[in-house]
């Protein structure tokens, strides 16, 4: 057993807190790594934290018995090598691994492919490592313990410095190193962090490093992944991107073509925002939407005032400032990153006010009343519950005006009984007494109408009768020819239930299912050489 490891307790206390802030480090990268392909759900993050904590648990068990049969700090520091290797190859193969592992699990399951996935993906990827760094903390207890009189004092002391690095390594991925420069670059600061506390403790040891066969070969991996895994591109088949970032919030990627400007924060499910560059209807829901104005009288009123829940990039917004010429609009986005890009890509109008906040933080905290307030906070397979209750929809009612009209954009079109609409719309309809919904073509999209106003159908066809642009008009009459009321069921969410995740992977599951089903025969017929001529 080495000595000058003993008498050096700081490096002790060192590496504790180097190996807690890695942990945290990764599990926070785990969850921007995945989010883009799985969405950062309460399912998604459940199955990045239950799959660490198995590997730190069988980590500590394996360090343990490790320790006592063979109390050499070279075992634990060599562990730690490898630890880092692995990391530092995440931001190289990760997103890789991921696709591989949804391209073949999308063709052998039927259901729970979100968790499937999800949790096969984070055991290849995560749980290795994190296993690694499981061995620290009782290793070095192994290590240091050698009476009874201060044991209770060192193991103390070594899991406070665990505990403190786990906290600072919580706070930097999420406000300085991922939103600064990236997650790749973030998992290759943390690999680095763990690969120079091997180097330090190899050479304070007077040890040829040469004769450590994982140290030069960690060193020559770790400037491989520099140089081939700084690039922090999710959407790694596309070359074209305008832009391509992180926020605090989200992943972001930006690309346009002749026609429009698109933000989408998922490479793998839709998109959140189109800007055409002509004036001109997007042909998406955002034009479905446009309804809710008439519903109010915007024919009638000198003002409007639209609030919108939601704004992303401000689609919406500009829709309506584009068509309407008396209506006032604020906005309330709570990432800041995509209203930086709604200036920068999307044109988003000078008088369009937008707020920096949660949408539902912000009800709670203004006075305000409005005509028409849009929902739109749905963000792909990402619904946040605090926004999809009865206390929600009540809050949005106190700040509608009489005769005011709430439209929620509903994204994800299932068909099952008991499906995440049919919650949303009969909780809005324990609000409201009106309850109108049209489906939009070529979409997975649904817009509800909800009111108090029992007077607001009426208002709808007399405000289309009044619309002069043939554009506008003949659009109404299309969400007109579609709207349906809405009967209402016993399906309800509230504060304390709201099990929108689960309701949103069953969507999930029945759209890969009409989507991959041609495809899947094609397989189980022909193979795997029919599936890539048919591709």
């Amino acid at each position: 057993m080495k000595q000058r490891i003993l008498k050096n307790r700081f490096f002790l206390y060192l590496t504790e807190f180097f190996s807690g802030m890695s942990v945290m480090a990764v599990e926070l990268g785990a969850s921007r790594l995945m989010a883009p392909y799985f969405s950062s759900s309460q399912i998604v993050w459940t199955i990045i934290i239950g799959t660490i904590m198995i590997a730190m648990a069988l980590g500590n068990i394996y360090g343990g018995r490790s320790a006592d049969k063979n109390p050499n700090p070279d075992k634990l520091y060599g562990r730690i090598i490898i630890a880092a290797i692995w990391i530092a190859l995440i931001p190289v193969l990760g997103k890789y691994i991921i696709v591989g592992i949804s391209g073949v699990l999308i063709f052998s399951i039927n259901s729970n492919f979100l968790v499937i996935a999800g949790f096969a993906a984070c055991m290849l990827i995560f749980v290795f490592p994190l296993f690694l760094l499981g061995t620290v903390t009782p290793s070095l207890v192994k290590y240091t313990v050698d009476n009874l009189e201060d044991n209770g004092k060192l193991v103390g002391n070594l899991n406070a410095s665990n505990t403190i690095g786990s906290i600072i390594g919580t706070f930097v991925p999420t406000f300085i190193s991922i939103p600064t420069v990236g997650t790749a670059i973030t998992f290759l600061i943390f690999a680095g962090i763990l690969l120079l506390l091997a180097i330090i403790y190899f050479v304070s040891e007077k040890t040829n490093i040469f004769k450590v066969k994982k140290l030069p070969i960690g060193i020559v991996i770790f400037i491989i992944s520099v140089l081939f895994g700084h690039d922090n591109s999710f959407a790694f088949w596309q070359k074209d991107l305008t832009y391509e970032g992180e926020s605090v919030y989200n992943y972001l990627q930006v690309y346009e073509d002749d026609e429009e400007v698109v933000l989408s924060t998922n490479v793998l499910f839709g998109v959140q925002s189109v800007y055409k560059k002509e004036s001109g209807l997007t042909g998406m829901y955002y034009d479905y939407a446009m309804a809710a104005p008439f519903m109010t009288g915007i024919h009638d009123k000198d003002k409007v005032d639209i609030l919108i829940l939601g704004n992303g990039t401000g689609t919406y917004a500009t829709q309506c400032t584009r068509y309407f010429d008396n209506v006032d609009i604020s906005g309330v986005e709570i990432d800041q990153k995509i209203t930086d890009l709604a200036v920068e890509y999307f044109e988003l109008p000078e008088s369009v006010d937008v707020t920096t906040y949660d949408g539902r933080a912000y009800l709670n905290v203004i006075d305000e009343k409005y005509d028409v307030i849009m929902v739109d906070a749905y963000q792909d397979i990402t619904i946040p519950f605090q926004m999809s209750s009865v206390e929600f929809f009540e809050l949005v009612k106190e700040h509608l005006k009489d005769d005011g009209v709430m439209v929620v954009n509903m994204n994800m079109r299932g068909t099952q009984e008991g499906n995440i609409n049919q919650y949303l719309a009969d909780t809005i309809s324990r609000v409201f007494s009106d309850v109108y919904t049209v489906d939009v073509p070529g979409s997975t999209n649904r817009e509800l109408f909800a009111s108090n106003n029992d007077n607001m159908m009426e208002i709808f066809y007399a405000n289309i009768n009044a619309e002069s642009n043939d554009e506008i008009h003949s659009l109404m009459d299309k969400v007109s020819s579609g709207l349906t009321e809405y009967i209402a069921g016993n399906y309800l969410m509230t504060d304390d239930k709201a099990p929108v995740e689960l309701l949103g992977m069953q969507v999930i599951d029945e759209m890969i299912r009409d989507e991959v089903e041609y495809y899947r025969e094609v397989y189980q017929e022909g193979g795997l050489k029919a599936l890539l001529e048919e591709l």
